[in-house]
């Protein structure tokens, strides 16, 4: 949900009119593959690992990416604390074999997540084209994987 300057909510497929295409809920990440990254990528630095609650938004339009960007960063409540722009034309994709998104890493502040002791909780969310979410889905993220072990990722 996004909240209105009216102080109301409304819901994500009604915000600013973006013809979105689909959201997937993705599984909290493993703990197997939490430690492996740990190790691998951030050699024990736990507090690193930024991804273990993740979602993805898959959009049809390179300026709905962009809409939705703005409206998250608009938010009082979201606390951006990182963008990996992989859509951006300089992005060597050679270092994702392939793969492009804009991945944002992020806090939730309100009331409630302060309450419980989790608005310093980072999670991601990766906006997408559905083109690269149609080849993630597929075969690509098994091949993904595969390019990551051999990295050593």
């Amino acid at each position: 949900s996004f909240k209105l300057a009216t102080g109301g909510y409304v819901r994500w497929v009604q915000a600013s009119g973006i013809e979105r295409r689909g959201i997937a809920w993705a599984k909290i990440k493993s703990l197997s593959r939490s430690v492996e990254k740990t190790m691998r990528v951030y050699h024990g630095d736990v507090s690193r690992l930024v991804d273990i609650c993740r979602q993805s938004i898959y959009f049809d339009r390179v300026q709905d990416v962009q809409t939705c960007l703005q409206l998250m960063a608009t938010q009082d409540q979201v606390k951006i604390v990182r963008i990996k722009n992989r859509l951006d034309t300089a992005y060597r994709s050679t270092a994702s074999g392939g793969y492009r998104d804009l991945c944002i890493n992020l806090r939730i502040v309100t009331e409630e997540t302060e309450a419980v002791g989790v608005d310093h909780h980072i999670v991601e969310v990766q906006l997408l084209l559905k083109a690269f979410a149609d080849l993630k889905h597929e075969d690509g993220h098994r091949r993904y994987i595969a390019f990551r072990n051999l990295r050593g990722e």
